[in-house]
């Protein structure tokens, strides 16, 4: 697939779901990789102030594993979204979906295990986020299609 997604020549203008989505996923993305960095690096709360107490209940003793999680997950999956989009990839939609999906997830397990916080208000920031994102995602696959299981089928995006 990597081969794929280098040897894939866009052809005519980008539509205005790819776009945005490339942008979202772009904006998860910053905000995630610098704050599973930060959690990676200093997963006992040294950086960003948070207690370990907030934890309990949670397969997790520090921040390391949610860090990872994060890092991964929520800050490179979205810049494979974002470069699927940006080469119109025919998966590029699907792609999408997942991120947004895959924000929600994080955010309702985040609030079920911690509880929510308004203080910074984080949680609704990327809930709303999570939300447009899969909006956006599902208004472009109903443009575009489910995409072809055979390359040559696809429709480009």
């Amino acid at each position: 697939m990597a081969m794929a997604m280098t040897t894939h020549t866009p052809k005519g203008p980008m539509s205005r779901s790819a776009a945005a989505s490339l942008v979202l996923e772009v904006v998860l993305s910053i905000g995630a990789l610098g704050g599973g960095l930060v959690l990676i690096v200093a997963p006992r709360g040294e950086i960003m102030p948070l207690p370990l107490s907030a934890l309990a209940g949670s397969p997790f003793e520090t921040y390391l594993g949610p860090g990872l999680i994060l890092f991964t997950v929520l800050g490179l999956a979205p810049l494979v979204a974002a470069r699927l989009a940006w080469i119109r990839h025919p998966l590029a939609p699907v792609a999408a979906f997942v991120v947004g999906a895959a924000l929600l997830i994080w955010v309702a397990v985040e609030i079920a295990i911690i509880g929510y916080s308004n203080e910074p208000p984080l949680q609704a920031i990327y809930l709303t986020l999570g939300a447009v994102i899969t909006v956006v995602a599902l208004g472009w696959l109903t443009e575009v299609g489910l995409p072809a299981f055979h390359h040559r089928n696809a429709k480009e995006v």
